[in-house]
């Protein structure tokens, strides 16, 4: 079970260079164990849900929006010009500027899907600055993860996946999918992006069976900006190499870490949990039963909780 809903203490606006304004928040004990939260998508920003995760009483818990989105600027629902300088290596600087000028030494690093993405590559970066790692949703940057996401699993879901991509042209239908989308979602008619943007985030939802939609999905400006961003990055190979992650995982040794992985998520087909808990050398994997790619079902709940709860003994 998660905490009992509580307020920033402190929040703000970082300037990261490029035009870009990132918005971050503390709440929690100013004094207490350092932790940050790497919300996924990309593109979906930080809810105020991510808090409870943690006890307040003895963290010290920072909640950050990636580059265009949630409270971030420029946001990606509003203009295209901030994701030339949208990438990974940008977001991994970003948490460092903000480490550093919130004065934190280490943290904890809890993320969840594209979360567990960034976390990895933050931590195979700047192994120092972190403390534990707590992931969910669990994946990497390998190729066919991505190739399962805008189309593996399209024989689970034909109908939705006969509708998704339809969305973009004849010529592109057998192509690169996260590419077509992209190019749509950026065209300048509000009726082209407005029209991609909602039949991406359909496939999304119909990807999660038993997961109840994310009501951001029924905001147009939300939709845009979660849409345009993760086109940006699946296109883009997230902007890691194939298989880095899992390469450079030795480089966490000595970083306790657990990762929570729905036996139901359908990332788990292409054997991402367990490729994660064989490589990370300090690794405990918890497979949770009959939950999906969600962090609300309260058995995922109690495994995070229960992580950050042991964690937090730990100076």
């Amino acid at each position: 079970m998660r905490y009992p809903e509580i307020e920033p203490y402190d929040h703000g606006m970082l300037d990261v260079g490029d035009g870009h304004r990132v918005y971050w928040e503390t709440c929690g004990n100013p004094d207490g164990k350092p932790a940050v939260v790497l919300h996924g998508g990309p593109g979906s920003g930080c809810r105020p849900g991510m808090r409870q995760f943690f006890d307040p009483a003895r963290y010290r818990v920072v909640l950050v929006d990636q580059r265009g989105s949630g409270r971030s600027t420029p946001h990606a629902g509003d203009s295209v010009a901030g994701l030339a300088a949208n990438t990974t290596a940008h977001v991994i600087g970003d948490l460092e500027l903000l480490r550093r000028a919130l004065g934190i030494g280490k943290w904890l690093v809890f993320g969840g899907s594209w979360g567990t993405v960034l976390g990895l590559a933050y931590a195979e970066r700047y192994p120092e600055r972190v403390s534990e790692l707590v992931l969910t949703g669990l994946a990497t940057d390998r190729r066919e993860e991505i190739a399962l996401l805008t189309g593996g699993l399209g024989g689970m879901f034909p109908e939705a996946f006969a509708e998704f991509r339809e969305g973009v042209p004849v010529e592109e239908r057998d192509g690169d999918l996260a590419a077509a989308y992209h190019r749509l979602l950026i065209d300048p008619d509000p009726v082209v992006h407005t029209a991609a943007a909602k039949r991406w985030c359909d496939w999304e939802t119909a990807m999660q069976p038993g997961v109840p939609p994310l009501p951001r999905f029924e905001e147009p400006r939300f939709r845009l900006a979660f849409a345009r961003i993760v086109t940006h990055y699946f296109s883009n190979g997230c902007f890691l190499p194939d298989g880095g992650i899992l390469r450079e995982a030795h480089r966490l040794a000595g970083i306790p870490a657990v990762l929570a992985q729905g036996l139901l998520d359908l990332s788990s087909l292409v054997g991402t949990p367990w490729l994660l808990d064989a490589a990370l050398p300090d690794a405990e994997l918890v497979l949770v039963d009959g939950v999906g790619h969600t962090t609300t079902a309260s058995s995922m709940e109690d495994v995070l909780v229960g992580a950050t709860d042991r964690f937090a003994r730990v100076p």
